[in-house]
């Protein structure tokens, strides 16, 4: 019996060690930190053993192959010492698509990738069609591969999670569009974090789909300089394609094949210019998919916004507050501010990635009327934005954020929590983050 070692006890990790089980593979799994108990619950459920806390070296250099979780780095001693021992290293995407004959929807892109998912996800669903959501969103693709059985999964796939697979095939890929982030993981290379993104597009065949955004410089450049076999599908609000999406007027146009659908940009359920974005990808895969074009309209009218992306919480006292807590880098927290009609308070901060935030000045200097940092270091976010923002304070936590930032705000204003960076410093996850921020709201 082969021996499959998992590093990692998230979501992913234990999803890979479920299928590996239910595949008849001598699983072990190992985390370096402290598994939660619903993890805990489900290895014990299924008689998988663990170790939580440390990485025992016998019990995992034996192992024929290593499924790892996306948010170990490469540069983890245990992933050097198992590269060392020749063992390979793939991810959970890699892993359980060798049990998986569904047809693959897979979404990737520095931003609008949840968004994007979640609406593919929600077209299929009123269509009809039996779907699962998996990935870097919902339910472990792994976990589902191995109890559940779907005819297509909508996958939302992150770098990380691209960066082992080798035989994974999607169907019809999605790259939303590719601005600087997590520079830190590729040793502050952009072309290095350009290439884990349009890995997505291994494999793929002539009879399989590519969809982008023709008017993001960094994925045409490399587009260009690479053969991706597929139908390439653009999507893009500068000029008119034949085939994929545009704008024309005051409507959004897909085209695919000798179909046509199109719809008032206004009856969209989401707002912002990069929203009509995600919705025209959307409505690309859906077509690619069939699905027919009132079914199209009505979802991209009816659907509901993601948790944690430009969600309005409450407004208290004339005062919105808005959590955009998934704004883990500079391009999500741009779009935040600049589809904001009132004067805002801005809450940032987070552990820094590498970030770049000189193109947000000119947002900042027409629409911020203070910021509120709230990280470990916040001399980044000072020496960016002294000269430009009058208010400058900085904070521990998502109650003293909410605090300040209320103390800040006029009637009519926006507080705006869209931190650019990622959570690690003071919360578990963005989530998290966001829902601290909810609860401080409700509390004033």
């Amino acid at each position: 019996m082969d021996r499959i070692v998992v590093l990692g006890g998230g979501e992913s990790g234990v999803g890979s060690a479920i299928l590996a089980k239910v595949k008849g593979f001598d699983v072990f799994l190992s985390d370096m930190g402290k598994i939660a108990d619903k993890y805990i619950e489900m290895l014990e459920k299924w008689e998988i053993p663990y170790e939580q806390g440390k990485h025992t070296e016998e019990l995992i250099l034996n192992a024929k192959e290593v499924i790892k979780s996306p948010g170990i780095p490469g540069t983890a001693p245990m992933v050097k010492k198992i590269e060392e021992n020749g063992i390979s290293i793939i991810s959970e995407i890699e892993f359980a698509g060798r049990y998986d004959n569904a047809k693959k929807i897979c979404i990737t892109g520095s931003n609008g990738k949840t968004t994007t998912t979640s609406l593919i996800y929600y077209l299929l669903q009123q269509a009809g069609l039996n779907v699962g959501l998996g990935g870097n969103i919902g339910k472990s693709y792994a976990y589902q591969v191995a109890t559940e059985k779907h005819d297509i999964y909508v996958l939302e796939l992150s770098s990380f999670q691209l960066d082992n697979v080798y035989d994974f095939k999607a169907d019809i890929a999605i790259i939303t569009n590719i601005t600087p982030d997590h520079l830190d993981r590729y040793d502050y290379k952009m072309e290095n974090y350009v290439k884990s993104k349009f890995r997505i597009t291994r494999n793929m065949s002539d009879e399989d789909c590519f969809i982008f955004c023709s008017d993001d410089e960094i994925t045409i450049n490399h587009l260009n300089q690479i053969v991706v076999k597929a139908k390439k599908l653009p999507f893009t609000q500068k000029t008119v394609v034949e085939q994929g999406a545009f704008l024309k007027e005051d409507k959004m146009v897909v085209r695919y094949k000798e179909s046509e659908c199109d719809m008032y940009i206004r009856e969209l359920a989401l707002g912002g210019k990069h929203n009509v974005y995600n919705s025209m990808a959307a409505a690309i895969a859906a077509k690619v998919m069939d699905i027919d074009n009132q079914t199209i309209r009505t979802s991209l009218a009816t659907f509901q916004p993601v948790e944690h992306r430009l969600e309005k919480v409450l407004s208290v006292g004339g005062v919105l507050y808005i959590n955009d807590s998934k704004a883990t880098n500079v391009d999500s927290a741009w779009y935040a501010l600049e589809c904001q009609t009132q004067p805002v308070v801005w809450i940032v901060g987070g552990k820094d990635k590498g970030n770049d935030y000189s193109t947000l000045v000119p947002l900042a200097k027409e629409k911020v009327k203070a910021m509120v940092c709230m990280g470990v270091d916040n001399t980044k976010f000072h020496d960016s934005f002294k000269d430009i923002v009058p208010i400058i304070k900085d904070v521990k936590s998502a109650e003293e954020a909410v605090r300040v930032a209320s103390s800040l705000a006029s009637v009519g204003d926006v507080v705006l929590l869209s931190p650019c960076c990622a959570s690690f410093d003071l919360f578990k996850s963005y989530e998290d983050r966001g829902r601290q921020f909810k609860e401080a709201v409700r509390n004033l």
